[in-house]
C-alpha cells in the first residue's frame, strides 16, 4: 500500500505547492494523479519517491516512512520522471544495469526482463550505444527498462506517456495491466485524461496543491467523463 497523509511542501515565502494531501493506493490498483501545470503533481511524486523533504505530513511505502527508513521506502519503488535525465556518458545497457546494482536485482532477473522490456520497445539493437545519442523517446525507453528490469512493486511515473510513439504508449499500458494481475501499484500523472479514465482504479485530482477529488474512477466521472469533470473544476 502507498499511503500519503497530510502531506504538505512549501517552497519560497511559506507558500504551499502542496497543502494537505491525504489519498491512498491498495494493491492491484492503478491510480491516477490529475491537475494543471502548476497544481503540485510533480512536487508530490518527488516527495514519495524522496527526492524532496516536506514539512508535514507522511508518507508511507508499503508501511515503510520515506522520512524514517528511506532506504527500505525507496527499495520498494520505481520512478519514471517526466524528463529522463539520464547518465548519458554510459551506453543504455550500463545505465540499465547500474540501477539494478543499486537495488541488489539478481542476474537472473535483471537479465530476463532487459530482454523483455528492450525486445517489447525494439532497442534491443541499441543497448550498446551511448545514450547522449538518443532521442528524447529512446531515453524515455531506457528509464521504464531500467525501471521494471529490477521487478518493482510500486511504480511511480510523472508523464510516462510523453515522447513515447503509438506502439510504445501501447505495449506500456499492457506493462500495467500485467502488473496489476500480479497485485502490484502503479502510481502516475498525466495529462492523457481518456487513457486514464480507461484504465486507472482511481483518480486524486489537485488543484492548487490541495486535493480537490479523490477516489474510485467509476464515482468520480459518474455518468460524465473525466475530462468533463476536470474541466468544470478547473473552471471553479
Amino acid at each position: 500500500m502507498l499511503e500519503i497523509k497530510n502531506l504538505s511542501k512549501s517552497y519560497t515565502k511559506g507558500k504551499k505547492a502542496v497543502d494537505g494531501a491525504t489519498f491512498e493506493v491498495n494493491d492491484g490498483e492503478i491510480f491516477a494523479f490529475i491537475g494543471p501545470n502548476g497544481a503540485g503533481k510533480s512536487t508530490t511524486i518527488k516527495c514519495i519517491v524522496g527526492i524532496l523533504d516536506f514539512e508535514e505530513g507522511e508518507i508511507l511505502v508499503n508501511g515503510k516512512s520515506i522520512k524514517d527508513d528511506p532506504i527500505g521506502a525507496k527499495m520498494e519503488m520505481a520512478y519514471v520522471p517526466d524528463n529522463p535525465d539520464l547518465y548519458e556518458n554510459m551506453t543504455a545497457i550500463n545505465f540499465i544495469n547500474f540501477i539494478c546494482d543499486m537495488y541488489g536485482t539478481p542476474k537472473s532477473v535483471r537479465e530476463k526482463n532487459i530482454h523483455k522490456y528492450a525486445k517489447m520497445f525494439e532497442i534491443e539493437d541499441k543497448l550498446g550505444q551511448d545514450i547522449s545519442s538518443f532521442s528524447h523517446g529512446m531515453k524515455q525507453k531506457v528509464a521504464l527498462i531500467a525501471a521494471l528490469a529490477h521487478d518493482p512493486k510500486i511504480l511511480i511515473m510523472d508523464e510516462p506517456f510523453v515522447g513515447l510513439d503509438p506502439k510504445a504508449v501501447f505495449d506500456m499500458k499492457e506493462v500495467m495491466k500485467e502488473m496489476i494481475n500480479d497485485k502490484k501499484i502503479i502510481f502516475y500523472s498525466t495529462h492523457i485524461l481518456d487513457v486514464a479514465e480507461k484504465i486507472c482504479d482511481k483518480v486524486a485530482i489537485i488543484k492548487k496543491g490541495k486535493i480537490v477529488k479523490t477516489g474510485k474512477m467509476k464515482d468520480i466521472k459518474g455518468d460524465s467523463s473525466l475530462e468533463k469533470v476536470f474541466l468544470e473544476l478547473e473552471g471553479e
